[in-house]
């Protein structure tokens, strides 16, 4: 990590408004390093950045958001790195847009480890969610750290099923680091803070805005050797993680679903246009071949629940009360009372619209 006063240099560069990380690289590539930067003339700024911005780089006062990023900084478990240090992430500098500066929370030597992703629908099923956290734990037991988003649904599942290992987990955020969204996963975060690492290119302070998580998502994806889009509808936002994986050259995978599913028609599109199908966390170690195997296969167990005419009426699709009762001949209530045992014994879950879907 960079001494104070040239940190204090790094940080006033990434925080000049208009500024943005084209820009910042611009000037690292022609001055070296931030320090003389803001020692070279407003006449040599402007030849680069233009008269505005050039002068905005050497009057905006900064000094207040300096002053409280080093203090947090100066905080037990967290950093901020630079790219000029040795801790910063190498997987991103082969990406695209790599951020001048990372705010870092945790285990900062997990950043240059061997990673994958898995990301996938804010609106998870229950199986979605269990298949997130069965993968992740098992690709996390096999050495590979887990980089997902700590959004709801399957990236919050894939984290918990990642922090079972050592190789634990990175959750890359779309707030600053000192702010955890959704609220609700904030227990989640701290246990990453404590286990994995949260990393954040936005300053301290920012609020959830819609435009930085697509620029999160780039960083996700640079992270990792390859990434698993678990669940997703045809306009998630874990799409965009895919796309911009295999634009850095990484592979990409995808889970398939009931073709009545809306949250598996962006894996099936992806599989389409050529992400490997994938049916176990197996086949996502043998196709990166990487070298430790282990079991099991990375799905939750099969219950030994194929005699049961609910669950065999049920089959692999969603399916509704009427439906049910149809395959099944049973009576409303008898069903309905079987159905509510099976859930609490965690063997199906309910979906909105009434309907029931049998888990793994």
């Amino acid at each position: 990590m960079d001494a104070p006063d040239e940190l204090a240099d790094w940080l006033r560069l990434t925080l000049i408004p208009g500024l943005g990380g084209e820009g910042q690289r611009r000037l690292l590539q022609t001055f070296g390093d931030p320090a003389a930067v803001f020692s070279a003339s407003l006449g040599t700024l402007a030849k680069l950045l233009g008269d505005t911005l050039a002068e905005r780089v050497l009057r905006h006062d900064t000094t207040a958001e300096v002053a409280t990023a080093l203090a947090w900084c100066d905080l037990p478990g967290n950093h901020i790195l630079t790219l000029a240090d040795a801790d910063y992430p190498q997987a991103l500098l082969t990406a695209a847009d790599p951020p001048v500066l990372l705010y870092v929370k945790g285990r900062v030597e997990l950043l240059n480890r061997p990673a994958f992703a898995i990301v996938g629908s804010r609106s998870a099923t229950k199986q979605g969610e269990a298949n997130a956290t069965a993968f992740a734990q098992t690709l996390a037991a096999a050495g590979l750290t887990i980089v997902s988003g700590l959004a709801a649904g399957c990236d919050a599942a894939a984290h918990r099923g990642a922090l079972q290992e050592d190789a634990s987990t990175i959750a890359v955020i779309g707030t600053g680091c000192d702010r955890i969204y959704p609220a609700r996963n904030e227990p989640l975060a701290r246990a990453i803070a404590e286990q994995g690492v949260i990393v954040s290119e936005f300053p301290l302070g920012t609020p959830p805005i819609a435009a930085n998580f697509p620029r999160r998502n780039r960083l996700i994806a640079g992270l990792a050797r390859g990434c698993l889009v678990v669940e997703a509808a045809k306009q998630s936002g874990s799409l965009i993680t895919a796309r911009l994986a295999a634009e850095a050259g990484r592979e990409v995978f995808a889970i398939p679903g009931s073709i009545h599913s809306p949250q598996s028609k962006g894996c099936h599109a992806l599989i389409k246009q050529g992400a490997k199908l994938v049916e176990s966390a197996q086949d996502i170690l043998e196709e990166l071949r990487w070298e430790k195997v282990v079991d099991p296969a990375g799905l939750p167990p099969v219950k030994e629940a194929e005699t049961d005419p609910i669950l065999v009426a049920l089959g692999g699709d969603p399916c509704d009360l009427d439906t049910l009762a149809a395959r099944t001949g049973l009576a409303a209530d008898t069903l309905l009372s079987s159905l509510f045992t099976l859930e609490m014994e965690g063997r199906i879950a309910q979906l909105p619209g009434g309907r029931y879907q049998r888990l793994n």
